[in-house]
């Protein structure tokens, strides 16, 4: 008995991954020279980051035109979802890092201090959270769970849905739906990255609550800004796949691109969750 088997598609050479390479090089001296006070490394940052750009919209592109001229197949298919999961795996150990983090300072490191020669700690220690050592001289305000976070988290929660409604669109061929969905979840996302903005500004100007107000205002900034990154990113993709809907792209049967997307700003809501809970409110 025959078997027919699916040929596998073999992309051409590329020369982007070099670019790649090359936009990551630069936008690293950039940023060490640009720290350090060297004159070249903001004009050396920026340069980087046109490198990455150009290297995004091009690979991408020949991948949007690969995909949509037929050439990929139920194999192809799969190493695009295996690879977004690894990848989304990789940004899920990437935050539990920030989360392992703060859980040791609040469950271990803060009783062992308090159990030691407070003679060897700064003045005023106190094993409670937050903490305002090591030497932070100047009082600051944690911040609050209800207001601005607890908005955010509603806001968060409802893009989850809208884009699962513009997920039930796909699947029911109403292109409207779907383009209303993915606009829908792209406003909440810009409203959200706005009302954290506001929020960094008031703990900055009105709480005295910066980066370096110990290890508290270092594990919050860190925490949350890099939660507003990632939200950044989520955006940037929805705003991708909602241009390719409007050109006609994606159809029932084929549409990854949007469920990666999808996924990626599904992981970017639970996150949030796991944040307001640890961060703000507990």
């Amino acid at each position: 008995m025959s078997q027919t088997y699916e040929k596998y598609f073999v992309p051409e050479p590329s020369r982007y991954p070099i670019f790649g390479s090359i936009a990551l090089l630069l936008i690293a001296s950039g940023a060490v020279m640009w720290l350090n006070k060297v004159g070249s490394g903001p004009w050396t940052l920026a340069i980087g980051f046109a490198v990455l750009i150009y290297m995004l919209f091009g690979w991408f592109g020949q991948v949007v035109r690969e995909s949509e001229g037929g050439s990929y197949g139920k194999n192809v298919d799969a190493s695009f979802r295996w690879s977004m999961g690894w990848f989304i795996f990789s940004e899920v150990m990437f935050f539990a890092a920030f989360f392992g983090a703060l859980f040791y300072i609040r469950v271990l490191g803060l009783p062992w201090l308090a159990d030691s020669d407070n003679s060897l700690l700064w003045p005023g220690f106190s094993a409670a959270w937050p903490s305002a050592g090591p030497l932070v001289e100047d009082p600051f305000t944690p911040m609050a769970a209800w207001g601005i976070p607890a908005i955010n988290t509603l806001i968060l929660l409802t893009s989850g849905a809208t884009l699962t409604w513009a997920h039930w669109g796909m699947m029911k061929e109403n292109r409207g739906q779907l383009k209303a969905g993915l606009f829908l979840t792209i406003l909440l996302g810009a409203i959200f990255l706005s009302l954290q903005i506001y929020e960094y500004m008031h703990a900055y100007h009105e709480m005295n609550l910066k980066l370096t107000s110990g290890i508290y205002g270092s594990t919050f900034f860190m925490l949350t800004g890099f939660h507003g990154l990632h939200v950044t990113i989520g955006a940037i993709m929805l705003t991708v796949m909602l241009f390719r809907v409007i050109a006609g792209h994606f159809s029932k049967e084929h549409h990854f691109a949007f469920e990666a997307t999808a996924w990626y700003w599904h992981f970017v809501d639970v996150v949030w969750l796991m944040l307001f809970v640890v961060v703000y409110w507990l």
